[in-house]
C-alpha cells in the first residue's frame, strides 16, 4: 500500500524519502530480509533478480510493481565469504528473487532502481547466535 499512495503511509514515505537525501548515494545495497527465512543464512547472488510478490490480498497495481535493479554477485560472493571466515556456514542463492522488504523501500528511495542490491536471509531458527 506504500507504493499506491495509501494516506495512511505518507509519513513512512516521506521519512524514506528524507532519509535518501540526507546520505551518500551508495554503491550498492544489502537488505536483511525479515521476509526470507533459510536453514544457513543465504546471499542472493543472481545478477539479475526477479521481484517476489510475497504478498497477498492486495489490489491488482501492487502485482505490477517493477523495480529493475540488478544483483550484485561479486558482493555476494565477499559476503559469503566474510561470513565463512567468521565460522558462521551461509549459502548463496542465484534463484532467489528480490521480495517487498526490498523492493518497497528502496523504490521509494531510490526510484531509478540504479544501485545493485542483494538480499540475506534471517536464519529461520531466529537465533540471535
Amino acid at each position: 500500500m506504500t507504493l499506491l499512495g495509501d494516506e495512511g503511509h505518507k509519513e513512512m514515505v516521506n521519512c524514506l524519502q528524507d532519509i535518501a537525501t540526507k546520505i551518500i548515494k551508495p554503491s550498492a545495497i544489502i537488505v536483511v530480509s525479515a521476509h526470507w527465512e533459510e536453514t544457513l543464512p543465504t546471499i542472493t547472488s543472481g545478477d539479475k533478480p526477479s521481484l517476489i510478490y510475497d504478498y497477498y490480498g492486495f489490489p491488482q497495481e501492487s502485482y505490477e510493481i517493477e523495480y529493475p535493479c540488478v544483483g550484485d554477485p561479486q558482493l555476494a560472493e565477499q559476503i559469503y565469504n566474510l561470513l565463512e571466515s567468521a565460522g558462521i556456514d551461509a549459502n548463496l542463492n542465484e534463484q532467489r528473487g528480490f521480495d517487498h522488504g526490498l523492493f518497497v523501500p528502496l523504490k521509494i528511495m531510490y526510484p531509478n532502481a540504479d544501485i545493485p542490491c542483494v538480499q540475506l536471509s534471517l536464519v529461520n531458527s531466529l537465533d540471535p547466535d
